[in-house]
């Protein structure tokens, strides 16, 4: 990746698992957890594609899981969210713009479905039950509706900061582009050829000042 996308990620990930922890796993709703992880991922797999989603998915995922005060085998979340952020990336646009507003919605209700269910499975595998006690459907039903109710604050500003950072000078081609100039501007600012130009060119004017001093020699001589 580059490294734009990586600071930029990094800082959106950070911001959203502090949230989460902090605010949002402290409201004691109903269900589930609003995941603002998830719609993070999401956000920027719809940018970055599908590798840059797996890879920020399984990031994020893996941050998760070791950060407090979680209570679940370590790399659950990572794989449940870089499997969310390679199949969001799939669908991202070829123009990289959304033309409505529906597409997205509909990645956020299939990632908040398959998030939901990934997550019960894997901790089935693993001997967590805490999902049946709670009861899947309601997870299910919860999380669908807190993330559809926070998707439209969150997903559009994460793909317009991930679009704008596209275009950051950091970015590889910017950097190309601009490793290009410096060195046309270094051959061209008068380090090399220039130099070799102005010596030339003294040198010229030497040899037609001794020329015209032995003009001016000679010419006195036939006098």
């Amino acid at each position: 990746m580059r490294v734009n996308r990586i600071l930029l990620s990094s800082a959106l990930v950070v911001v959203a698992l502090v949230i989460q922890v902090s605010v949002l796993a402290r409201l004691h709703l109903p269900g589930a957890v609003p995941d603002l992880m998830l719609l993070t991922v999401l956000g920027l797999a719809l940018v970055y594609g599908h590798v840059g989603g797996a890879l920020v998915g399984f990031g994020a995922g893996l941050l998760a899981d070791l950060a407090p005060p979680a209570d679940h085998a370590a790399g659950r979340y990572a794989l449940v969210l870089c499997l969310i952020g390679y199949f969001a990336g799939l669908v991202k646009p070829e123009t990289g713009r959304l033309k409505s507003a529906t597409g997205p919605m509909v990645v956020v209700l299939a990632a908040a479905i398959g998030s939901t269910l990934l997550y019960a499975g894997v901790g089935a595998l693993v001997g967590d039950t805490a999902a049946r006690h709670v009861g899947l459907g309601s997870l299910l039903f919860t999380a669908v509706l807190y993330d559809l109710l926070l998707a439209p604050f969150v997903v559009p500003g994460i793909m317009a900061l991930a679009r704008r950072a596209e275009n950051d000078p950091l970015a590889e081609t910017g950097s190309a582009t601009k490793a290009t100039n410096i060195s046309s501007g270094w051959l061209s600012g008068g380090t090399g050829l220039r130099i070799g130009g102005q010596r030339n060119g003294m040198r010229v004017k030497a040899a037609r000042a001794r020329m015209a001093r032995a003009g001016r020699i000679k010419g006195v001589k036939r006098l």
